[in-house]
């Protein structure tokens, strides 16, 4: 490996959010019965013509724009031509040298904190096709044709990541940023995203590429970093063996841990490109990218770092907050009640967490509002409870609703900080236990622990943890 460098681009296919398809006005509600979202366009009925969705066009433009990419002032769709049963027409209706975004920048973050900025060579639409079903009829394949003509977002990345995990740090981050821009729903499970890699390596130093090849359809973070740790060697093994790369399409065989030749690959003229005589160019105005423009959030980049410099987040914990865009509205809702982002995230990402798993739902479904949050967060900094009596609180919130101070004061909660009780029940426990108070002063003072448990038991929990040490360490040294 450490004679050889890899050169990876990424090919992905996002699935845009509209409710209806690219150039029909079938639903693109994922799960629906076989067909029952294909219409006449979809199946290729004799003299039906398509129809551009706008809200696709618009959607291609914001992420041209959270790129910094150039917008095309006029784009065009062209036919590219091949013959599968998942799309009926006998073509796909794509975006070859007249792309809706061009040129743009990712800025990548890396796993040792460093910062890459990867080229977007191109954004193109084109429509989706259906899906052939192997396993449901034996000895037969069947043909759902629900995806056909979903739109879709080809983002084509210059071949400038030079690992498997660099590979997946910037699948990862589109992934970040359609969601935020709320332009995919980024459900990989349900195909909303998939990623084809094109690997090739070459001689450390070399300016010359290698012979490439291309693993498709891969629908995870970890999937691509697996796959492509395998080819790399695999391709290293060929060349130090004295073989040569095919140029082929592969696919990853998660269950084997490996890659396996799929078909060759074509090219361009395999498809036999030509522009689609049934759709016009499309001219894209200045006002329509300032309209657009609006509409683009706090992007992935710009969240992450208000997060560290401003707000004293780990990288760790920014990153897993900007990872969902509904995850990191919560925080920024829960730290508008001022407190502190560092025990909000926690909180956050921790017990909200928790919960979530266990109960096996969204974060979109969180039964605690966020003021709520903030407002519990605010009990434990004023110290009204302890941080243990906040969890008990939280569950209460969490299967019940009610509010936070109205649980603490039905359950008796609030914290006790009367100093002169404090005394009295730190008093007796010190007489309860003379020989663990000789162990203390004889130098074994991890005791104090002991001591406090004795303390927070004959109080229900509710003393104050802080008073109750002070109280303690006084009272243990005299």
């Amino acid at each position: 490996m450490t004679e050889w460098e890899p050169v990876i681009g990424l090919e992905v296919h996002v699935q845009l959010a509209t409710r209806s398809k690219i150039f029909s006005r079938a639903a693109t509600t994922f799960g629906k019965y076989p067909n029952s979202n294909a219409n006449g366009v979809d199946i290729a009925l004799p003299g039906v013509l398509p129809v551009l969705n706008e809200e696709a066009v618009r959607m291609a433009i914001k992420f041209g724009l959270a790129i910094d990419a150039e917008i095309a002032p006029s784009c065009r769709f062209d036919r590219k031509n091949y013959f599968y049963p998942d799309l009926p027409k006998g073509y796909q209706i794509s975006q070859l040298d007249q792309p809706i975004v061009g040129q743009g920048i990712l800025p990548i973050f890396l796993g040792d904190g460093s910062i890459r900025e990867i080229g977007i060579t191109r954004a193109h639409l084109e429509e989706d096709a259906g899906k052939s079903i192997h396993t449901e009829y034996e000895g037969l394949t069947g043909i759902d044709l629900n995806r056909a003509g979903t739109p879709l977002l080809e983002i084509v990345s210059e071949p400038e990541l030079h690992s498997a995990s660099e590979a997946s740090a910037c699948f990862r981050e589109l992934h970040s940023l359609v969601m935020a821009l709320e332009i995919c729903d980024g459900n990989m499970n349900e195909g909303s995203m998939r990623c084809d890699a094109n690997i090739s390596v070459r001689p450390k130093g070399s300016e010359i590429l290698g012979q490439r090849t291309e693993i498709k359809n891969v629908n995870s973070f970890r999937f691509v970093e697996k796959a492509l740790r395998y080819e790399i060697e695999r391709q290293i093994a060929v060349l130090e063996s004295g073989g040569d790369v095919i140029l082929e399409t592969r696919l990853y065989d998660s269950e084997r841990n490996e890659t396996r030749s799929m078909r060759s690959k074509e090219s361009s003229d395999d498809y036999r490109y030509f522009p689609d005589p049934d759709l016009l160019p499309v001219d894209i105005s200045d006002d329509l990218i300032e309209s657009v423009r609006a509409t683009v959030p706090e992007l992935p980049a710009e969240k992450r770092n208000r997060y560290i410099v401003e707000l004293g987040l780990t990288d760790y914990e920014a990153n897993r907050l900007i990872e969902d865009p509904k995850v990191s509205r919560y925080f920024d809702e829960v730290a508008q009640s001022n407190v502190d982002a560092k025990l909000a995230a926690n909180w956050i990402l921790g017990e909200v967490s928790a919960a979530l798993k266990r109960d096996e739902i969204g974060f979109a479904q969180v039964p605690v509002a966020p003021g709520e949050l903030g407002r519990l967060i605010q009990r434990i900094e004023d110290e009204t409870i302890s941080g243990k009596i906040a969890k008990s609180v939280f569950e209460s919130l969490w299967n019940e609703n009610g509010s936070v101070d109205g649980i603490i004061e039905s359950q008796g909660l609030r914290q006790l900080s009367d100093t002169g009780e404090l005394e009295n029940v730190v008093s007796q426990i010190v007489d309860d236990f003379p020989d663990q108070v000789r162990q203390f002063r004889d130098g074994k003072e991890k005791i104090l622990g002991f001591f406090v448990g004795h303390v927070m038991k004959a109080t229900a929990g509710k003393a104050n943890p802080k008073q109750v040490n002070e109280i303690l360490q006084r009272k243990l040294r005299v």
